[in-house]
């Protein structure tokens, strides 16, 4: 098992003063219901983080910190999960069925569920932005990233905002700081490396069911991420792709899933 560095620890736990006290003014200001989730690594990624999405009617606001993310590069981020009974969770390592140390994408969506919002930078927001890449948060020189965005939800969202969690993506196991194929290649298009899409956190709202089956299995009845278009990440497809551009305290959960 490996678990984040020291310093990396010590990083998150003395969040600069303007985060917290941005984070919590979300908290204070809004007149709806706010929800807080504590962000653990999948798949050794180091990654971590706190995110808090506020409910006011149908606009949801959705601010995320995080830290440990792959330094400059794009990271595909969502609220995955069901609005109609399913009761999904954030992966262990037993999600790994062909024993190859990674979780992918295929691997991990029985256990999270299909990508309900994407949380993009601008524009659409459906499933079908699951990886516009172009419109997804880049980390920072040092793999920190900041996102913040109030969009519209559906009402069903709205209503089931409890059962839906964040996960973020984006890998880099040879720690070369750049997405390459030394994971071999995605499972949503041949052309992108794994490490582009395979998930990198996961965390659940504070209150939401944790580690029951899901009921009915998957809500796409596929268990793919069939019908997510990702244009811009075929356009940067290869190596191309590698040079693509980026404390208050929270109850975390602890999963197995510290352990990938």
């Amino acid at each position: 098992m490996i678990t984040p560095s020291t310093a990396r620890l010590t990083a998150l736990a003395i969040l600069p003063a303007a985060l917290v006290l941005g984070l919590a003014g979300t908290a204070a200001a809004a007149d709806g219901k706010t929800y807080q989730v504590g962000l653990e690594q999948l798949n050794d990624s180091g990654a971590s983080g706190i995110a808090m999405l506020t409910l006011d009617g149908t606009k949801l606001t959705v601010k995320i910190e995080a830290d440990g993310l792959v330094p400059g590069q794009p990271h595909a981020q969502h609220l995955h999960g069901s609005t109609d009974g399913h009761d999904f969770h954030c992966p262990s390592a037993s999600a790994d069925k062909n024993g190859d140390g990674l979780v992918t994408t295929a691997e991990g969506i029985p256990d999270y569920g299909d990508i309900n919002i994407s949380l993009t930078t601008k524009g659409d927001t459906s499933k079908a932005s699951g990886l516009a890449v172009d419109r997804m948060p880049t980390a920072d020189a040092q793999g920190r990233l900041s996102y913040e965005r109030t969009i519209t939800v559906s009402q069903t969202a709205a209503d089931h905002l409890q059962d839906l969690h964040v996960v973020q993506h984006g890998i880099d196991p040879n720690e070369n700081k750049k997405y390459d194929f030394s994971q071999g290649k995605s499972e949503l298009d041949p052309k992108l490396p794994q490490e582009a899409t395979a998930p990198a956190s996961c965390g659940m709202i504070e209150g939401a069911a944790v580690g029951s089956v899901p009921v009915g299995g998957v809500e796409t009845g596929t268990g793919t991420t069939g019908g997510v278009e990702s244009p811009a990440l075929l356009a940067l497809g290869g190596t191309a792709l590698a040079g693509a551009a980026g404390t208050f305290v929270v109850a975390r959960r602890r999963h197995d899933a510290r352990a990938r």
